[in-house]
């Protein structure tokens, strides 16, 4: 499933439709094709994992799931989700959710929860992590209520950068631990994006899909943890284990 810093680049890559109007729009998504020819696009936007599409009054919601996909200017084999032509060029997406949201976007989003919004708020963070002391601190990383943008590999590397197991409890972290568990989940997205561009990103990873722990050569934990069931790969030595 891309993460925040996937959704970044994808946004970046088709801001220059911004301006331009629609002239065709097709595809197998179960939404109104025929109220978007003709629309001007005012924007593209991003909020954590979400593709945003501003047009007047309303908007494309995209999310690639777990398979998604999306090609500018060329298309895949198969029939797409949504498919966008402008006249400069055309945007194609694959495999994904599309749906049309009612509305101004800024009405619809709380951009002080996605970690790569220059309104991102820690402090609005912090405070919901407190609200919710019996969630696992690998469920609560992937909340997109409060962390939008954090995929599985964001969640386990900032859980071994900060040195919290996976299934340790918001309630019994110390204020301190929670505090850098909010400060790694923005810097690690950052870095994250940075790697993503340069096609290094794998190249960085310490736990997520490795074997061993980079630290004390020996071998990590692999398990499918907490509500979300979402792999984690963590170090049973170096990732302390936080419960009331």
């Amino acid at each position: 499933m891309p993460e925040g810093p996937s959704i970044v680049i994808l946004r970046e890559e088709a801001a220059h439709f911004a301006g331009h109007i629609v002239l065709r729009a097709e595809g197998n998504a179960k939404i109104d094709m025929q109220r978007l020819p003709g629309q001007r696009v005012n924007a593209i936007r991003s909020f954590g994992k979400q593709t945003l599409i501003a047009l007047p009054g309303f908007a494309i919601r995209i999310h690639l799931l777990m398979y998604g996909s999306y090609r500018i200017d060329e298309r895949k084999d198969t029939e797409a989700r949504l498919s966008l032509g402008f006249d400069n060029g055309e945007l194609n997406f694959y495999s994904c959710s599309v749906r049309l949201l009612e509305g101004e976007l800024d009405q619809l989003y709380d951009w002080r929860s996605d970690v790569m919004s220059d309104q991102w708020d820690p402090a609005l963070a912090r405070k919901r992590l407190r609200q919710m002391p019996d969630t696992l601190v690998c469920d609560a990383l992937l909340d997109q209520d409060i962390f939008a943008g954090v995929g599985n590999i964001m969640k386990n590397e900032v859980l071994y950068r900060v040195g919290v197991h996976p299934l340790s409890t918001l309630g019994a972290l110390p204020p301190r631990k929670l505090g850098e568990l909010v400060r790694q989940a923005r810097l690690y997205a950052f870095e994250f994006l940075e790697w993503k561009r340069a096609f290094v990103l794998r190249k960085h990873w310490l736990v997520h899909n490795r074997s061993r722990c980079p630290r004390h050569d020996i071998p990590l934990t692999r398990a499918y943890l907490g509500k979300t069931h979402r792999r984690s790969f963590y170090c049973e030595r170096c990732q302390k284990l936080y419960r009331d």
